[in-house]
């Protein structure tokens, strides 16, 4: 399985807990520098995807390579490799964001002059200085999410992973932070790989789109060529027929939810 040209090369990956298969038969081939967005429902194996891709959990059975690294083999160099910001990140309050990133900084045995030289450049690009050494306590949830990312970052990884980066987030401060995304994307030379159930997101910010239920690819392309295989205006309408929801309960709950947060 060759991964010369590709930041994620999966070979039928799958994760069981039990009897329930949470993950099956992933196969994926993402180029460097390639947006990937994972589109789905709560529960269709989202997260479970991203944290075999980050060898936090050992898949069941398949296998796969990030940058070249085995999953289980050398699950140490992926994790050292790849930025991973999870639906709810884990803060410190009682630290300032200075003392937290250094300790994050710490956690991958970073030099002193690195560690100083990477807080002061991530906490400008957030506009953060001023609250630098602030507790986190005192954050607003929108600040404590530019904190999370600068944590991702803070160790130069080549493959970003963001987990449901705007998820509990009011529409205000989710905007903000999908607006950093973007730049981030428009400016760093990365791979990012981005788990999201909403369509707007993933049809704004990915060149490639996955979308999962129950654990399995359903369709994977680009938005237009996935828009264009079901012959749907946009997206979300591609969304609604690859799901296979039609004039049921779930299908007028979905509407309802999409209109609720375009309010």
């Amino acid at each position: 399985m060759s991964s010369n040209n590709y930041a994620i090369i999966t070979n039928e990956l799958s994760k069981r807990f039990g009897k329930n298969i949470a993950v099956k038969g992933l196969n994926l081939k993402l180029p460097y520098g390639s947006i990937y967005g994972l589109l789905g429902p709560n529960g269709a194996g989202k997260t479970t995807t991203i944290r075999l891709l980050n060898a936090i959990i050992k898949p069941s059975s398949g296998g796969g390579r990030i940058l070249g690294y085995d999953l289980v083999k050398e699950k140490n160099l992926v994790k050292k490799n790849c930025g991973f910001l999870p639906e709810t990140p884990g803060l410190y309050n009682k630290l300032t964001a200075k003392e937290f990133l250094e300790f994050i900084g710490s956690l991958y045995n970073l030099s002193k002059d690195i560690v100083t030289t990477r807080i002061d450049e991530l906490l400008k690009l957030f506009d953060l200085i001023p609250r630098a050494n602030d507790l986190l306590e005192e954050y607003s949830r929108g600040m404590k999410q530019k904190v999370s990312l600068c944590a991702v970052l803070i160790h130069d990884p080549k493959i970003i992973f963001l987990d449901e980066p705007t998820s509990n987030l009011d529409p205000a401060t989710a905007s903000m932070v999908k607006s950093l995304i973007t730049s981030l994307i428009q400016n760093a030379d990365k791979t990012f790989f981005i788990s999201t159930h909403i369509t707007t997101i993933a049809e704004e910010l990915c060149d490639i789109i996955g979308i999962i239920d129950n654990g399995v690819i359903k369709i994977q392309g680009s938005p237009k060529e996935i828009i264009e295989s079901v012959n749907a205006k946009n997206l979300e309408e591609a969304y609604i027929k690859v799901m296979e929801i039609h004039n049921n309960k779930d299908l007028l709950s979905w509407k309802k939810i999409q209109r609720i947060k375009k309010k």
